[in-house]
């Protein structure tokens, strides 16, 4: 039976706990919004002014759980400059442990109830075939907007952090920690790199009191002037030593400087000291989005996995 309650924070530690375990085995299927660190990210910056609009399923075998489903409805966006954005479709994060993935089905039909009548979304993991059949034959297609050069699928690329180089400023910028920096300036950071942004102190404080969160792992790169031209979070999955950088983001006013590439050098070698092995950073992958996945593999990541996005479309009025 569909369950309607709001995803909470303790929702979301259980999803993560079954992103490590799907990452110990098979991390080719970890759907790009089921990450250890996408996970604490979202649910953080987002429950207080998207919450009301979300639904979530779990489900359980012998105590532990084995898949959920995250169902965003629709709802209106407001940004820091003033304009909105209304959400007409249904978007599902999803994740089911390959040792259960016949309950692939059971979650297609738990979204198709709770978002019926309603165009809908889904971005399974292109690695994982059973699902793909799964989900087409329940009426799924490829979505027209990830085709082509400019199209809108994720890639996670990957790099080990055996061999990190060291990272170089330009004269007079340095690094920080948000806990050096301070939320202010945390939160601006993100929302001059991402403007038109959603982001405010209030997303923060909730990205700050997930379980996974560290401010010593959140970097920030001060410029002369005071402004924080870059920032970047970590997430440390302990228990299969690796990281993640969720979000990544500079100031465009001093982007091309190569402080993008310094900073995620900086993280990587905290994230070593923190006792991460392995570093995992997600981009759009199509060819005519070349920005970050360039910066990526600058900084020695290489394409690992990604995304194939399926829409369904909605009742014709």
């Amino acid at each position: 039976m569909a369950n309607p309650e709001h995803l909470t924070a303790a929702d979301v530690q259980l999803m993560q706990s079954l992103a490590q375990h799907v990452t110990a085995t098979r991390p080719d299927l970890v759907n790009s919004d089921a990450a250890f660190g996408e996970l604490a990210w979202n649910w953080g910056k987002g429950h207080i002014g998207g919450g009301a609009n979300w639904r979530r399923r779990l489900w359980f075998s012998g105590g532990d759980l084995v898949a959920w489903g995250w169902a965003h409805l629709p709802h209106r966006v407001r940004r820091n400059d003033g304009s909105v954005k209304d959400v007409t479709g249904a978007y599902l994060a999803y994740q089911v442990h390959p040792d259960h993935a016949g309950l692939v089905d059971e979650v297609i039909d738990w979204y198709d109830a709770t978002a019926a009548g309603m165009e809908r979304t889904v971005l399974p993991s292109a690695a994982d075939g059973f699902a793909l059949k799964r989900w087409a034959a329940h009426g799924y297609v490829t979505d027209p907007a990830s085709l082509g050069d400019t199209g809108s699928w994720i890639q996670v690329n990957e790099r080990d952090l055996t061999d990190v180089a060291q990272p170089a400023l330009p004269a007079g910028f340095r690094f920080r920690t948000a806990d050096e920096a301070g939320p202010e300036a945390a939160v601006q950071a993100h929302v001059d790199a991402w403007t038109p942004s959603t982001y405010t102190a209030e997303s923060y404080q909730g990205v700050r009191g997930t379980a996974a969160y560290r401010g010593d792992l959140h970097i920030l790169v001060e410029a002369p002037d005071g402004t924080m031209a870059s920032s970047t979070i970590m997430w440390l999955d302990d228990a299969n030593e690796t990281a993640e950088f969720e979000p990544v983001g500079t100031h465009p006013d001093y982007r091309r400087r190569g402080l993008g590439r310094a900073m995620l050098l900086h993280g990587m070698r905290l994230a070593r000291a923190a006792g991460a092995a392995h570093m995992t950073v997600a981009c759009l992958g199509a060819p005519g989005h070349p920005q970050a996945r360039g910066l990526y593999y600058s900084a020695g990541f290489r394409a690992f996995t990604r995304d194939a996005p399926l829409i369904k479309p909605g009742d014709v009025d």
